[in-house]
């Protein structure tokens, strides 16, 4: 367990303006927080929550099946407040699996799209990453590619790169296909990428990009703050592969972009209940926003808060309206075809 130890006074004025009745009320308890989410720039963000409530927030790190896991052992002793993770096919199976209970909020009905929300309220997406297509720019001229669909185009045979079937973010992706193209369809493209693979997939996002930055493929599929992580980067290695790419924002002339998100949700067990509640409304504040897009290079959910200058610089787009419940739940049949496809 890594323990923050942030217990401070609220403070006035400002902080004030975007407390809602649910942080004032949670002064001076405390959070326990289980996050899948492994990025140092969070703890900006946790350290803010405290400063603006009092809360002190006790955190247990781990990967989403680990944590999952141990909700489920824990029970109805579990400590847990809040679980935070990322992507919407992890945050929908711990619904699922009954660890989380339903929150109605109007601060987060209000200030939360639909479609990154779950519709019964067992968790609010608080970021998003769309999952996009990254070409090399010497090698595919503007406007060649345009669609996922484009990716299972013969003529693009041995460039493709992409992340294993495995990868929750690939089952994610094929479950909004699913829903889009329905099973049959789905399955051939499915067949069409693998055809396509300009190796066998391995590795994370990172190593797509790069691969396409060195001519191992054309064509490599990434969620966008993968690639905004090597735009701010020092290293000139890291600068050279984002010179190399351009990015391509999917299916702008039909249903838009799939995007992502990263969630949390209250505990079913939840002991410290204003807590969680006042955490979940923080997370959908500007200043909770401003830490996702400038700590990570995440796209906010809430109108009006701007992304960091260099993600805001690739430009607008069309996001596909999609519940991500709708292609969450779709992850299981996801992977069925992608198996069947012989995408490993």
């Amino acid at each position: 367990m890594t323990l923050a130890p942030t217990r401070r006074t609220l403070l006035g004025g400002a902080a004030l303006l975007v407390a809602s009745p649910a942080l004032l009320r949670a002064q001076t308890r405390t959070l326990n927080l289980y996050s899948s989410r492994h990025y140092d720039t969070d703890e900006a963000l946790y350290s803010d929550f405290t400063k603006q409530t009092g809360i002190t927030i006790n955190r247990v790190e781990a990967g989403e099946d680990p944590l999952l896991a141990r909700m489920q052992s824990e029970g109805a002793n579990s400590p847990a407040d809040v679980l935070i993770t990322v992507d919407a096919g992890r945050i929908e199976r711990a619904s699922s699996l009954g660890l989380l209970q339903p929150f109605a909020s109007e601060a987060l009905a209000s200030r939360i799209p639909a479609n990154l929300r779950d519709p019964d309220g067992h968790w609010f997406g608080f970021s998003t990453r769309a999952r996009v297509i990254f070409v090399a720019k010497d090698k595919v001229p503007e406007g060649a590619i345009r669609s996922y669909e484009d990716l299972a185009d013969p003529k693009w045979k041995g460039k493709v790169l992409t992340r294993s079937s495995t990868n929750v973010y690939s089952q994610s992706m094929t479950g909004a296909m699913l829903a889009a193209l329905g099973p049959e369809k789905t399955e051939e493209w499915a067949r069409g990428i693998v055809a396509n693979l300009a190796r066998p997939p391995r590795g994370g996002d990172t190593d797509q990009l790069r691969a396409a930055a060195a001519g191992e493929g054309d064509i490599a599929v990434s969620n966008t703050y993968y690639f905004g992580r090597l735009t701010v980067s020092n290293r000139p290695e890291d600068r050279a592969v984002v010179e190399k790419l351009r990015i391509v924002f999917p299916n702008q002339g039909d249903r838009g972009t799939h995007v992502n998100i990263s969630a949390a949700g209250i505990a079913r067990h939840a002991k410290n209940l204003d807590s969680a509640r006042a955490f979940l409304e923080y997370l959908a504040t500007p200043s909770a926003q401003r830490y996702f897009a400038f700590g990570n290079h995440e796209y906010p959910v809430v109108a009006g808060v701007e992304p960091p200058p260099h993600v805001a610089a690739w430009g607008t787009f069309k996001v596909d309206p999609l519940n991500a419940r709708v292609f969450a739940r779709n992850n299981a049949e996801a992977l069925k075809i992608m198996d069947r496809a012989g995408w490993k």
